[in-house]
């Protein structure tokens, strides 16, 4: 009902209670004054109720924000200088038809094939690939790096590099990049989530994962069922993912063994006129429980071909005189 209609219901009620509102001047003015009163009653009438109902029921709260995980991983993007790593004579998408790519394409092609399933039998765990050595210096870390850049120029896949190598990590360093939390920092809980640590790059399909701060009891660690579940994790997380570590030497530490047991397929690289067959008789067997080792024969001159056979697949590549250096790691 409007201010006025309840004005003129007072009047009514006045003049049923025999008040006379005559039309004389005298009667106009008790009139507009009755109705002012009545104006003034019903206003304070509103705003009484309104008071009174805004006490008895609070405004109703905002809606609440929908539920979020307390964490939320982020990765964080780096860029690699691949003008640099190119200087150095690596792999880099801008340069697909050098000596190098040909020769990484071979070392790969029979791996993302074990990697999908399509080799002679199934292989558990065929995407996790390890690259190792015999001993120090032999090229474990350049072998890896290519051969993660390879992988990379896929069109079906996406490549992580895991730098297993925790005493000694040098695949940051290699890619000209400083050292940052990782492999160790997930296992020792320092970091919850593995996300938080992987580094995505400029190269659409390559990511990074450091070896992270290092820990005087790396190899329990590695042998932890923390690690076991990790692994599992980065295995079947993504289907189209190659995951690339780049381990230890077998004979030099204890890690790279108990790395190996998790790999469904392990790289073996081996310096030419250097590693005795004794040496790589002895890493063979400390991993002969991998279903697919292969070999690639690194640091060999321009002219120098041929291969070690009888342990799964047999490589020899030669990286060119000028290049022995460049392929140390």
């Amino acid at each position: 009902m409007s201010l006025i209609e309840k004005a003129v219901q007072r009047l009514d009620q006045l003049k049923q209670a025999g008040i006379d509102i005559g039309d004389s001047p005298h009667d106009q003015a008790t009139s507009a004054d009755t109705v002012a009163d009545a104006q003034r009653k019903a206003r304070a009438d509103v705003e009484s109720r309104a008071l009174s109902t805004a006490r008895r029921d609070p405004p109703p709260a905002p809606p609440e924000a929908p539920d979020t995980p307390a964490h939320a991983p982020v990765s964080r993007r780096i860029e690699i200088d691949l003008a640099a790593l190119a200087a150095q004579g690596m792999v880099t998408p801008d340069k697909p038809k050098s000596i190098l790519a040909e020769q990484f394409r071979v070392v790969k092609r029979p791996l993302i094939l074990n990697a999908r399933g399509g080799g002679a039998a199934p292989i558990a765990n065929g995407n996790l690939v390890m690259v190792t050595s015999a001993v120090p210096r032999e090229g474990k870390s350049f072998a890896a790096i290519n051969l993660a850049m390879s992988m990379a120029m896929e069109l079906d896949f996406t490549v992580l590099l895991v730098d297993a190598d925790v005493a000694n990590p040098s695949v940051l360093p290699r890619l000209g990049l400083p050292r940052e939390k990782g492999l160790m920092d997930v296992l020792l809980g320092a970091v919850p989530d593995l996300s938080d640590v992987i580094l995505r790059t400029n190269l659409d399909k390559l990511a990074l994962l450091p070896a992270g701060t290092p820990h005087a009891r790396a190899t329990e660690l590695l042998a932890s069922d923390a690690m076991a579940k990790m692994l599992d994790d980065m295995s079947r997380r993504y289907a189209d993912r190659i995951i690339v570590f780049d381990s230890p030497p077998l004979l030099a530490t204890t890690e790279a063994r108990v790395l190996a047991t998790h790999m469904g397929q392990v790289v073996m690289v081996v310096e030419a006129d250097r590693t005795t067959h004794a040496a790589v008789q002895q890493a063979l067997a400390t991993i002969e429980s991998c279903p697919v080792k292969l070999m690639l024969l690194n640091k060999c001159s321009a002219g120098e071909r041929g291969g070690l056979y009888g342990y799964g697949y047999g490589y020899g590549y030669g990286y060119g005189a000028d290049s022995r250096n460049d392929a140390a790691a």
